[in-house]
């Protein structure tokens, strides 16, 4: 019986993935490559929906590449790939974009929130089109399941409601992508503003933990980490929404429930606590930096491994733009091939 697949991607802007990335998302990647036929994309096209220094994308691809396998994924279970190595993606989005309604797409909050940031008039039409190229990245690999959070369930909505609208005026051609629902996943804010997310794009670099941060870098980060009034080391979102995210960390690369970390740290002030912490943080995160580094080290066997990817994620890509091609009536390119 074969398995449900799976597919999800990143984007490659920044040096390093955070801590929120890891424990909300990409720890769980490695535990699904055993259930499900798994897809994981670095999307540079998505990337580039904002302004991005060439060289420095190239180099940020192969950074996320090595950390995604640093983390554990292992490519002859997984396919691991770039997503500007498979045209099919732009190809199936344009066609995709064609089926979807103006007012559908300025629904989309992320344009919306991403938008008021910079100004509407000034984001790009690839911004706006965003969630169409990620349905095309999902219905590509005809992906039977999408681990999402809050923030893109909307996303995969626009997803599934175009597989069904393709579906029926063409005749059946895609999956329709159904929600995975994380398990185990945590909710990890920014250390200086506990009650934001963290996040590369709002978060100051004090209020992140990258997973390629020095152990140094790590203590100076949790000893600085804003806490609350009062000296207890209690769970309460609202009343000590700095504790209650550290204590989160801490059980999340434990495996300590917060319930026995509470009873443990009772009556001992923050300092003695940020101090362990901070020690394990910087333990369960210094293999993934020794492994990322050593993978950046072999640049071509890096390379290769991402082109052994592209040439699976490819043979997939292949066959479903084939029957989109049909359906859509495009003509063959053997058809007007020269004699």
């Amino acid at each position: 019986m074969s398995r449900p697949r799976v597919f999800s991607g990143i984007q490659p802007t920044a040096d390093s993935f955070h801590l929120g990335n890891y424990l909300g998302a990409l720890r769980q990647w490695v535990a699904l490559q055993e259930s499900h036929d798994a897809f994981y994309c670095v999307v540079d096209l998505h990337a580039i929906t904002l302004p991005q220094d060439p060289a420095l994308l190239r180099q940020r691809t192969r950074i996320a590449a090595a950390q995604l396998l640093a983390i554990g994924l292992d490519p002859d279970v997984s396919t691991i790939f770039v997503q500007s190595h498979v045209p099919e993606h732009a190809e199936l989005a344009w066609v995709l974009g064609c089926q979807t309604g103006f007012g559908e797409a300025s629904r989309m909050t992320q344009f919306k929130d991403k938008s008021a940031k910079g100004g509407a008039q000034q984001a790009s039409v690839g911004l706006f089109t965003y969630p169409v190229l990620q349905a095309a990245d999902i219905l590509l690999y005809q992906t039977d399941q999408v681990p999402v959070g809050e923030d893109q369930r909307q996303h995969l909505e626009l997803s599934r409601d175009l597989a069904i609208r393709f579906n029926h005026r063409y005749g059946q051609t895609f999956t329709v992508p159904a929600a995975y629902i994380l398990g185990g996943v945590e909710k990890i804010t920014d250390l200086q503003e506990p009650t934001a997310k963290m996040s590369k794009s709002t978060s100051s670099p004090q209020g992140i933990i990258d997973l390629l941060d020095e152990p140094d870098a790590i203590r100076r980060k949790v000893a600085r980490a804003v806490t609350d009034t009062g000296s207890g080391i209690t769970e309460d979102e609202a009343a000590k929404p700095g504790i209650t995210n550290l204590l989160r960390i801490y059980s999340a690369l434990s495996g300590t429930s917060i319930g026995d970390l509470t009873g443990r740290y009772a009556g001992a002030g923050y300092g003695t606590f940020k101090r362990e912490l901070a020690e394990v943080v910087a333990a369960a995160l210094g293999p993934i930096r020794e492994r990322a580094e050593k993978i950046l080290a072999d640049e071509a066997e890096l390379d290769r491994l991402l082109a052994q990817g592209a040439g699976r994620a490819s043979a997939v890509a292949r066959q479903t733009m084939a029957e989109v091609r049909e359906r859509v009536g495009f003509l063959p390119a053997a058809a007007v091939a020269p004699r």
